[in-house]
Parts: structure tokens; C-alpha cells; sequence
């Protein structure tokens, strides 16, 4: 344990994602013998996104406008959706240079044990984009893991009724793991593959 400010900060960085107490402790270390020049231009940035990004009014993706990058440019394809489950997801899909239709991000997955149902998640928001029937394929690009496969199969069911092309990108994606950390070649190869998901 530290004094005061010093393990405040160790402990507000230990509520981050990912970061344990060692790294917090490292980090909160490394802040202390930085540049103060360096930590205003970091405590800046902090504010500065809190400020300024929010979510995509249409797909929940990351933007600092109303629309998101992908859903402004008129070059995408409105026909086919792919739905993914956190904005980072997109980023992975983007680096491919495979995909140039549109996403929805659903904010996570459907895990019983964490809490989260159908409810929880943009599930809604994207049976209202697809109810004009301007889209006729939904591509499943949720993470190839339980809770991923949990909500594609019911993504999969509940669209079922409209008539839609449903897939659900192919293998070439480790079992378990997350789209955040495939390379762009598996990703890719994933895309091309992808296969219908018969309900």
C-alpha cells in the first residue's frame, strides 16, 4: 500500500480492463516519472474523449458525430449487414479490406452467467434497420466462442421469418478466442468462407 494519491491512482487504474495490480502499480509508476508535459497531453485526451465520441446513432458503432464512419459513406453496401459484437470487432473486420457493406455492433452477447439476455443488447435496434427489407444478408460475425455462438443461433432464429440470407463467417477463427486478436489473413480467409446457418 501506498500513500494517499499514489495507490488512488493505482487502484482506479487497476479497475481497467485487462490491467492486474502489478501492471497498475507499473503504470501508475511510469505516470509519476513522466513528463508532466506528457501526462497533461494524456489527462487532456482522457477528457477529450469522454467529451467528444459517443455511439452511432444507426449501427452503435464508435463516431464523433451522429453517424459512424462506415454508415456515412455512400459506398457501402446497405444491402448486407454484419453484425459484430463491440466496436472494436469492426476495427478487426476493417483491417481485412474484405467487408464493404454495413454493421450493427450488438454491445456484447447474450451469457446467462454474466446476466446479459437478448434484452441487454442493440437487438432491437437491428430488427428495426432490417424491417424496410432493404437488407437481404446478415452476416453472424460474433466471437467464436459459447456465448458468441449463443447469440448467433439466436440472432439466426429470430430472423428467421423475414426471408433473410443468414451467415456466419467460417472457420479459420480459433474456437474460444476473440475477433479483436485474429490476424487479417484468418479474418479474411473467415469472410470468404463464410457459410449459411440453417436454423
Amino acid at each position: 500500500m501506498y500513500e494517499g494519491v499514489v495507490q488512488d491512482l493505482i487502484d482506479e487504474l487497476g479497475r481497467l480492463p485487462g490491467v492486474g495490480p502489478k501492471s497498475a502499480q507499473r503504470i501508475a509508476f511510469h505516470i509519476l516519472q513522466a513528463d508532466p508535459a506528457d501526462v497533461r497531453r494524456l489527462a487532456h485526451v482522457l477528457a477529450e474523449v469522454k467529451a467528444k465520441v459517443r455511439f452511432c446513432k444507426v449501427c452503435g458503432n464508435v463516431a464523433q458525430d451522429e453517424l459512424c464512419r462506415v454508415c456515412r459513406d455512400p459506398r457501402r453496401d446497405p444491402a448486407v449487414i454484419c453484425v459484430v459484437e463491440e466496436p472494436k470487432d469492426v476495427v478487426a473486420i476493417e483491417r481485412t479490406r474484405e467487408f464493404r457493406g454495413k454493421y450493427h455492433v450488438l454491445g456484447g452477447a447474450i451469457s446467462p452467467i454474466d446476466g446479459v439476455g437478448p434484452d441487454d443488447l442493440r437487438i432491437a435496434e437491428l430488427l428495426r434497420r432490417l424491417a424496410d427489407g432493404t437488407v437481404t444478408e446478415l452476416i453472424l460475425a460474433t466471437d467464436p466462442n459459447l456465448e458468441g455462438e449463443a447469440t448467433a443461433t439466436y440472432l439466426a432464429r429470430t430472423v428467421k421469418p423475414m426471408g433473410l440470407r443468414v451467415t456466419r463467417l467460417a472457420s479459420g477463427l480459433p474456437v474460444g478466442g476473440d475477433l479483436e486478436y485474429a490476424d487479417e489473413v484468418t479474418l479474411g480467409r473467415a469472410f470468404e468462407g463464410r457459410r449459411l446457418l440453417d436454423v
